[in-house]
């Protein structure tokens, strides 16, 4: 049988599950059971996108599922299993230890004396520790089972390197909301219910906020409640979901749109402003720990070294938040807010940082020079590791003239280039003096 008939046949289920039961969650019974069934990530599955490629290619391979709640990393991790009829062994990392991967590891080599592939699917990667993520390594590497990581948080700072160069990262996008509106025609067919007006289904796409599990458990909690009425409106919504519906409400507050204009409001320098729209969005019920966050990013992407204080005072106001909580705490986020509103601005770290990133992305990994390295050992001091390098406390000034800390081959680059404004006015005369020091002509290449 070929791989990929499973998948793409519509009349053919995955190997992995039987058709859910006529009582199980609206969210089981509309799982798609087919690649084509998938609503949204069409940036993975259209023809050509790297996942539908891997499925056509016949070969399997390790990868990390990440994204946000509800958009499909476990349903993309079955369909795998489904188009190459492996062996699907599902671990949570929230309560699975390294027993249990032993235990999978043996179901693996049971199955392949058999000729079936397994695939491993660790659900909350994240979660597990160092040791845990170690423990797959020796069986990613010799092949004997398919890993397929599920996270909500970034794997480059959650999943070891070692693991995360043997698997590729796929990123998973929230549900858009015309993704969101088929998905309740689905659901609609599948429960029927009085229909929703028209406000009534924009709210309730805007309370998923692009997460399908959620509009679906949602809608099902709304059917059940229906009774006889000839239409659900937004009334009737506000009564099945309560205070729920109300802090997801993207619609009726903007979620999106308030928080960007806080930040613009931070940016541009009107304390007011950006007062009023912090104002809006916790009374809108938008969590003050979410903003905390966002105002964190307002210090270091648009005020920086222009005032290194704007950051500091920042994450104070995030930990008199945790202590005080609301409302007391909200004060401090608001004097966070107006200190970052009047302060000189500055987005050179955030350029120069983005810069650097595509430079490294683009040159790739080069070798770090003999000089740079370091010599722990007799051994190392023998190869010559730290030969020729000069301690710059030794220095003239404290600044080794001259010397080169790029790899070989790199011609010095300029990333960071401080604006004329608060500190950085001062860093920017420094660092004039550092680079014709460092380079021997301060015309170097910017």
């Amino acid at each position: 049988m070929d791989p990929q008939d499973s998948l793409f046949d519509a009349g053919a289920p995955p190997a992995v599950e039987s058709v859910p039961a006529a009582d199980a969650p609206l969210a089981e019974r509309l799982r798609p059971r087919t690649l084509d069934e998938v609503i949204g990530q069409r940036h993975l599955l259209d023809p050509g996108r790297p996942l539908r490629a891997a499925f056509q290619s016949g070969r399997l391979h390790s990868m990390i599922l990440w994204g946000p709640p509800g958009v499909g990393k476990t349903t993309l991790a079955r369909l795998v299993a489904g188009a190459f009829e492996a062996q699907f062994i599902v671990l949570s990392a929230v309560l699975s230890g390294v027993k249990d991967i032993r235990e999978a590891v043996e179901q693996a080599r049971a199955a392949r004396k058999t000729g079936r592939a397994t695939i491993v699917f660790v659900d909350e990667v994240h979660r597990f520790n160092k040791a845990q993520q170690d423990a797959f390594l020796p069986h990613v590497e010799s092949g004997l089972f398919t890993f397929i990581g599920a996270t909500t948080e970034n794997p480059s700072f959650e999943v070891n390197s070692a693991l995360l160069s043997r698997a590729t990262v796929h990123v998973l996008k929230p549900l858009a909301d015309d993704e969101l509106a088929l998905l309740l025609e689905r659901a609609q067919a599948a429960l029927p219910a009085p229909p929703l007006t028209p406000a009534a289904q924009q709210r309730l796409i805007g309370y998923a906020d692009g997460d399908a599990r959620r509009l679906l458990n949602a809608y099902e909690n709304i059917a059940a409640t229906a009774g006889d009425a000839p239409a659900l409106d937004e009334a009737q919504l506000e009564r099945a979901l309560g205070e729920m519906l109300r802090r997801y409400d993207k619609s009726g507050e903007q979620f999106y749109d308030s928080i960007s204009a806080l930040h613009k409001a931070v940016r541009g320098s009107d304390p007011d402003a950006a007062l009023y729209w912090l104002a809006r969005m916790l009374a809108g019920g938008v969590d003050p720990r979410y903003v905390a966050r966002r105002v964190l990013r307002m210090a270091s992407e648009d005020i920086g070294l222009a005032d290194p204080r704007g950051l500091r005072l920042a994450l104070d106001a995030a930990e008199v938040f945790e202590r005080l909580g609301s409302p007391e705490g909200e004060l401090a986020l608001a004097q966070a807010v107006i200190y970052l509103s009047v302060a000189p601005k500055s987005n050179a770290a955030y350029t120069a940082w983005g810069a650097v990133r595509d430079f490294v992305r683009q040159d790739g990994t080069r070798p770090v020079p003999m000089h740079l390295r370091n010599a722990p050992t007799r051994l190392m001091k023998g190869l010559g590791y730290g030969r020729g390098y000069r301690y710059a406390h030794d220095e003239p000034g404290g600044v080794a003239a001259q010397e080169n800390y790029w790899p070989d081959g790199v011609t010095p680059q300029r990333f960071y280039e401080p604006v004329a404004r608060g500190l950085e006015q001062r860093i920017g005369d420094r660092l004039a003096e550092l680079r014709a020091l460092l380079t021997g002509d301060d015309r170097a290449p910017k």
